[in-house]
């Protein structure tokens, strides 16, 4: 069975609502879900190196931004240079810091890893492809 490019973004950001919106300034983002299997599919330890790579990732999918996020916080107009991301892209976000929970994937044992971050707090974007960035373990 070959897994397509498609498949492996759905396992790594499954469709899973948060079941928050923020407030304010900040960003809803969905931390990339580690894989399962192998690319040979060999079931990956799961509670050893998979547990320590989804507290590792810093990648993440924007979820939604807060009404407040990427505006001046004096007068609410937008940056002089735009949001800095979109709801769908993937960001770099800080290993530590922001709020964190996560939600159990409907008709899976496992769960998606949520957090906010106010929007000063992302990283950067990803340029390139959001699931070849590993975790430094």
């Amino acid at each position: 069975m070959t897994t397509t490019y498609e498949d492996a973004m759905a396992e790594a950001f499954p469709a899973v609502d948060a079941g928050i919106q923020p407030f304010g300034s900040r960003v809803l983002i969905q931390i990339r879900t580690p894989k399962k299997k192998s690319a040979g599919g060999i079931i990956i330890d799961i509670h050893g190196s998979n547990e320590t790579e989804k507290w590792n990732t810093q990648i993440g999918k924007v979820v939604a931004l807060g009404p407040l996020a990427f505006k001046n916080r004096n007068d609410m107009k937008p940056w002089p240079e735009g949001e800095w991301c979109k709801a769908g892209e993937h960001v770099r976000v800080a290993k530590y810091g922001g709020d964190r929970w996560e939600v159990k994937i409907p008709g899976k044992d496992d769960s998606a890893m949520f957090v906010i971050f106010n929007d000063l707090d992302i990283i950067g974007q990803v340029t390139g492809d959001p699931l070849a960035i590993r975790a430094f373990i």
